[in-house]
């Protein structure tokens, strides 16, 4: 299969997205699961999800629910494990926030977008992807005990930070190229 031409319709739902799909179960199931080897296999099986549902709408185009599905995959998939991180007390609220500070302002910005109807489409940025990894790296960290899961917390958190200034920055522009594009 090749990609898809410009200006041709998405489609509703693709191979990518079933495989994005995953996530949700995966999601529902971390909380439930107290044994260490199992934890870190749903961390993996997330991971390979989201890495491999990016690889196939690459190769073989996006869809239309794509869009939505997977960043709201990734999001309901860190927070039940990091909710479950919290009920340890093994790092403090404050940290949790931090960890996922991108993805709660992400969200909002997601919601307040669709309620404005000022959708922007951004594409993937080097700093989300950093804070994903940073993400599942705090996860295994927390899962074998590890002492850097502190340290990589605060990581995750500073480069959340970076990642929403820069999202916010990417944002703002796409909004200034859309408005010119209209001539208002």
């Amino acid at each position: 299969m090749t990609h898809r031409g410009e200006g041709q319709v998405k489609p509703w739902v693709t191979r990518a997205d079933l495989l994005t799909a995953l996530r949700l179960p995966l999601a529902a199931a971390f909380p439930f699961v107290h044994q260490p080897e199992w934890q870190l296999a749903l961390v993996g099986a997330a991971a390979a999800s989201d890495f491999f549902d990016g690889m196939l709408a690459r190769r073989f185009g996006g869809s239309r629910a794509g869009a939505v599905l997977d960043p709201t995959a990734d999001k309901v998939f860190m927070a039940a494990a990091f909710l479950t991180v919290a009920r340890t007390g093994l790092l403090h609220p404050l940290e949790i926030v931090g960890v996922v500070a991108r993805d709660i302002v992400a969200a909002l910005g997601y919601v307040g977008a669709w309620l404005w109807r000022r959708p922007t489409a951004l594409p993937a940025r080097a700093g989300g992807k950093a804070v994903t990894v940073l993400q599942l790296l705090t996860l295994v960290a927390f899962i074998a005990r590890s002492p850097l899961v502190r340290p990589l917390a605060w990581a995750t958190a500073a480069v959340g930070l970076y990642a929403i200034w820069d999202y916010g920055r990417a944002a703002a522009r796409a909004r200034a190229t859309q408005t010119r594009g209209k001539g208002t």
